[in-house]
């Protein structure tokens, strides 16, 4: 529990500005953007930041905001944020419902950022306040394009990372009660690789199919044999996940197409078994090209590695819960999610980790990720200002 006279200050500064914390994740949620075009929301960002008296830089084509405090300092400790929306249309009856058809923040990033401007607020007010002189400054990054994986690149493209020496985050996780928190040591989400197929035929008319080459045909039987055989060649004990979410092809129901594309993910926790089975699917590819008379172009697109959390970092983030949590509202995760996050990117780079804040209670919070009707409980915006804001400066003191 609280021991340094700073801690408690802390957590009062989190309280008091609770208001303006619960304000911004409601106007971000009302003004959602797809990843790509955050550029409203990193301006608005940017201007509240800068009337913190932050330093503050945009990210790439305006999209994204990096800010410091104590830049003075030569290195930095970082909270990461994500601000992009998904192309969900939002379904819930409140005041804050998303103003933009067919766009709503259903994955939390609304109420990430706000949790981190509330970390960064409380640290401002407490270093002044208890004159305390840290070792290290801090940064915070909000970051675009988490759902396309393309942001924490972008970020760390334009200097995010420099002189950074510890980074953290969270994900706000409607399976678990607001109060509560998961943490984990080592890996906690898959790697994720992007799968991509173009299946060649030769096209024709529908009613003379034995004319033509069906890239339909085969590219069911791929799906078919992806799904069947990808299980049976990896041993059960290893966590395997390979999804196609993605079929185009044909745009007359008489006309047998040249061609069709399949678009699909796999998830792993192993590189062996990832290096493996992406090899088994080029095998099964062209086992069904040959007996279908397609030609089947497979390739990779889009690769995430797995969050791995370091072991000190991770730690952190525990006690610093543990410093007004009871010990049965931080639970240990038992085993990685089979989603990605790309977070991962910048732990390729500098040590760091991130937890689960659980965001359900019984009025909010019982829908899952990505579904219309996803909200949060504010009080989990309360706990995770704490929890980011205790880690950040306990580690700038070190």
């Amino acid at each position: 529990m609280v021991s340094a006279p700073w801690e408690q200050s802390l957590f009062d500064e989190v309280d008091g500005n609770f208001e303006h914390i619960v304000s911004l994740r409601r106007h971000l949620h009302q003004h959602p953007e797809l990843s790509g075009e955050e550029r409203e929301t990193s301006l608005m960002l940017y201007q509240k930041l800068g009337d913190m008296g932050l330093q503050v830089r945009m990210g790439i084509d305006g999209r994204g905001v990096v800010t410091d405090l104590f830049r003075s300092m030569p290195t930095r400790v970082c909270l990461r944020a994500d601000i992009d929306a998904l192309r969900i249309q939002d379904e819930k009856d409140v005041a804050y419902r998303s103003q933009c058809d067919g766009v709503m923040h259903a994955c939390g990033h609304d109420a990430h950022s706000a949790i981190v401007y509330g970390a960064l607020s409380a640290i401002q007010q407490v270093v002044t306040i208890h004159d305390l002189r840290p070792s290290h400054g801090i940064r915070a990054i909000f970051q675009p394009a988490e759902e396309t994986c393309q942001g924490a690149m972008d970020m760390i493209e334009v200097g995010a990372l420099d002189s950074v020496v510890r980074i953290f985050g969270l994900h706000v996780d409607p399976t678990r009660a607001c109060g509560t928190i998961g943490v984990r040591s080592g890996v906690l989400t898959a790697s994720c690789d992007e799968i991509l197929f173009e299946v060649h035929g030769a096209g024709g008319h529908a009613a003379r199919p034995h004319e033509a080459v069906d890239p339909i045909v085969a590219a069911a039987h791929l799906i078919q044999v992806l799904y069947k055989f990808i299980p049976r060649a990896t041993d059960s004990q290893d966590a395997v996940v390979l999804t196609v979410g993605m079929i185009r092809g044909g745009h007359n129901s008489n006309v047998i197409p040249d061609k069709v594309e399949l678009g699909g993910t796999l998830r792993t926790l192993n590189e062996e078994v990832r290096h493996k089975t992406l090899k088994h699917i080029q095998h099964l590819a062209d086992g069904v090209s040959h007996i279908s008379g397609a030609t089947i172009r497979y390739r990779t697109g889009m690769s995430v590695p797995s969050v791995r959390n370091e072991g000190s970092t991770g730690g952190q983030l525990a006690a610093s819960a543990a410093t007004f949590l009871n010990s049965d509202q931080i639970t240990q995760i038992p085993r990685p999610s089979m989603g990605s996050e790309d977070f991962a990117f910048y732990l390729e780079h500098v040590p760091g980790a991130m937890f689960r804040l659980g965001c359900a209670s019984e009025q909010v919070g019982d829908s899952g990720l990505h579904t219309p009707t996803f909200d949060v409980d504010d009080e989990a915006l309360r706990i995770g200002s704490k929890i980011l804001a205790h880690a950040a400066l306990a580690s700038m003191m070190e």
